[in-house]
């Protein structure tokens, strides 16, 4: 009983600290499958099918957020997303397919590299930038939905983390960027969270839904309203801290025990 409780509590406190850095930044979803492997031990694929369902929750609401604050390209976010559903099914059976302990490698490994990017990436929040004509080329931005889905898929790592900086380095304004990338972790997360539970145990992830779902929610509503009133850069460096931390302390862990 106490352990379950414990679990529970856990499951909360992560999903509500991570929706509200989700809500202001775009950035963090990947600290939950790293959370629920790594330190609670939970079996892969129930960790990233709780992880891609608090993604869809986040994703909806933060991209309501941003399209209420004018920060949303739907035309943008429609072409990822064609390219991002296959993307993400493709993704979800590679993971299924392959060893737990190369899923896990591979989650902590593209862990370890976002949080070097998000590092020593600048912080350019508030420089106007010309975007890029590859953003007018449909088949191109599709493409770029499709690679990014399969990795987040395949990884856990959720879609903003890839998509953020990669629509900044295209000339798309961040906070536009962080709208379009939330709505379209809802298209990568959709199909995920059914390849993932298909392969959970349910007896066990059921009663962390509700959990997941109510520290998802309170926390991206926050994270939302601070989304204008907290510096993002000062946030980035925390995050990408402790997640370059986490993910070698995990690596590390998963040598000893191989």
């Amino acid at each position: 009983m106490f352990t379950n409780l414990f679990l529970f509590s856990i499951v909360i406190c992560s999903n509500l600290i991570i929706g509200v850095l989700l809500g202001m930044t775009g950035i963090s979803g990947f600290l939950l499958p790293l959370i629920y492997v790594g330190f609670l031990g939970m079996p892969l694929h129930d960790s990233l099918a709780l992880s891609f369902l608090s993604f869809a929750v986040s994703g909806i609401i933060g991209a309501y957020s941003y399209w209420k604050s004018k920060n949303m390209d739907l035309k943008l976010a429609l072409f990822l997303s064609i390219g991002s559903l296959p993307g993400a099914l493709l993704g979800v059976q590679i993971n299924v397919l392959i060893s737990d302990f190369l899923a896990e490698l591979l989650l902590y490994l593209f862990i370890l590299l976002a949080g070097l990017s998000i590092l020593f990436k600048k912080n350019n929040e508030n420089t106007i930038t010309k975007q890029s004509i590859l953003l007018n080329h449909s088949f191109i931005v599709i493409l770029l939905g499709f690679l990014t889905a399969v990795i987040c898929a395949l990884t856990g790592a959720g879609g903003p983390i890839l998509l953020v900086p990669l629509l900044v380095s295209l000339g798309v304004n961040i906070r536009v960027a962080v709208g379009v990338s939330l709505l379209n972790s809802v298209v990568i997360a959709i199909p995920s969270i059914f390849g993932y539970f298909a392969h959970a145990n349910m007896e066990t992830t059921t009663p962390l839904i509700a959990a997941s779902l109510l520290g998802t929610i309170i926390g991206i509503l926050t994270g939302a309203r601070l989304a204008n009133k907290v510096p993002i850069h000062h946030l980035k460096i925390m995050i990408s801290v402790i997640t370059i931390l986490s993910s070698v302390y995990m690596l590390v862990m998963l040598k000893v025990g191989a």
